[in-house]
């Protein structure tokens, strides 16, 4: 069969189209006079897990760094003591945290070839990095640091309240850490360290006690708690807490230290054809009791993974997934488009049927990190509720246009610095109903499901 003669406008379409694929592949890899990119590993913060790197790595993997030198650890008990000196179940301390950190420090040199590692951590995880390099054998494995909303002279600073917490700045752990040789230095030489905050809407960074429960009452840490003599300190303005380490702002910080260059760009490039794969976690200490959020495999939960209609969260054909979690709790691989919106349902005796709605992935990531929630005690009474819940930030008014069902804002979210990651809408009726959400640009639609039938529903927003 002869080969088809190309039109003038043939050849135009066909111009254009080379010349987007040309553009895209530039964007994607590193030029040729540059050499491998460092690996770089992501450490999370209180409570968290490694998930809330997502749209960070999607956004080195856009300007070309190799996805396989992209790391985000998990730390099996995120939450921190309240007393770092005194066990308590179901949290961590900041030695077994430094411990972990090692531990994956020394897999990713092994598996790269890498002499040295850049380390990003927020929030809490810039403790656990810097309690590593100081501490714990780090300083010669470093290249660089970078630090976001890092409570580095402490949430509060008074030895009367937790005194030997983490977040205190007068506790051992700081004190220690912030008077490195007596010289004025609060860093570990031989590392190049960064740190990222806001000008005043950190909730962790502020003078006034009102997100400790004391409003009025001085914590002893100023808007500038998270700077460090010694480092190169950024001010970002209007930014929050997590967003220090998750916004395009951050990100571009970030990729310009380590590499001495802007990035090509801020924005996620999107994959036609995504693969998600992730881990399932619960709650409670080895998930039998409590309610505080751990890392560990939810062995014996159920997951599916639903691809859903993007308008009305309704569930389009046969599930794409449907995989019992061993003992590792992975799941996946799963494929997907670029375009396609999904809904995730875990299930695990002890725990309700958790529904999380999300936006299409851009990307591909192993990284999908999903929890089994159980029902509240203050929701047992409703019919049905949908809590909309961001990650990777807070919840700013009148900063943000939030919207949840017919509510903008929803109830629960207070004007003034951000400070609320979730908010909630209780329905007075069980039938199922399509709930939109809408955040700034971003905008989902989820389901309700009934309470009373053991049902939690969540709208997780990417942004």
């Amino acid at each position: 069969m002869p080969a088809p003669i190309l039109t003038r406008r043939g050849l135009a379409r066909f111009a254009l189209a080379l010349g987007v694929a040309l553009l895209a592949a530039c964007a994607m890899r590193p030029t040729a006079t540059d050499t491998l990119p460092p690996p770089i590993v992501f450490v999370h913060g209180n409570g968290d897990n490694a998930g809330v790197w997502l749209t960070t790595l999607w956004r080195f993997e856009s300007n070309g760094w190799p996805r396989e030198r992209l790391h985000a650890v998990d730390l099996p008990y995120p939450l921190a003591r309240d007393a770092d000196d005194k066990p308590q179940p179901g949290r961590g301390s900041a030695d077994e945290a430094m411990a972990q950190l090692s531990s994956e420090v020394e897999r990713v040199l092994k598996a790269s070839g890498a002499a040295k590692v850049v380390l990003v951590g927020n929030s809490r995880g810039g403790l656990v990095i810097r309690h590593y390099v100081a501490h714990g054998g780090g300083a010669g494995k470093v290249s660089h640091a970078i630090l976001g909303g890092t409570p580095n002279h402490g949430v509060w600073a008074d030895a009367r309240l937790r005194p030997t917490s983490e977040f205190n700045g007068r506790g051992p752990l700081l004190t220690k850490l912030n008077n490195q040789g007596g010289s004025g230095i609060e860093v570990t030489p031989g590392v190049r360290w960064m740190t990222i905050r806001s000008d005043n809407n950190d909730k962790y960074a502020q003078p006034d006690g009102a997100f400790l429960g004391a409003p009025g009452k001085p914590t002893g840490v100023g808007y500038d708690g998270p700077e460090l003599k010694g480092a190169e300190n950024v001010v970002l303005a209007g930014i929050d807490h997590r967003e220090t380490s998750f916004s395009a702002a951050a990100f571009e910080n970030t990729y310009r230290f380590i590499t001495g260059r802007a990035p090509q760009q801020r924005g996620i490039v999107a994959e036609p054809r995504v693969m998600l794969s992730g881990r399932v976690s619960g709650l409670g200490v080895d998930n039998r009791q409590g309610d505080e959020a751990n890392n560990l495999a939810l062995a014996g939960a159920t997951l599916e993974v639903h691809a859903v209609d993007a308008a009305t969260g309704m569930r389009l054909g046969e599930s794409l997934l449907r995989q019992p979690i061993g003992a590792d709790g992975r799941w996946g691989p799963v494929a997907a488009t670029s375009k396609t919106a999904l809904e995730f349902v875990v299930a695990a005796p002890g725990y309700a049927s958790t529904h999380v709605y999300r936006s299409p992935f851009a990307r591909s990531s192993n990284i999908v990190q999903l929890r089994a929630e159980r029902i509240a005690a203050a929701d047992r009474d409703a019919a049905a509720v949908v809590t909309l819940t961001r990650p990777r930030g807070y919840f700013g008014i009148p900063r943000d246009v939030v919207e949840l069902d017919t509510m903008s804002p929803p109830p629960g979210i207070p004007a003034g610095v951000a400070g609320v990651s979730t908010a909630r809408v209780r329905f007075p009726d069980a039938a199922p109903r399509s709930v939109p959400a809408r955040f700034n640009g971003e905008r989902i639609v989820g389901r309700s499901w009934p309470t009373a039938d053991n049902h939690v529903v969540l709208i997780e927003l990417t942004d």
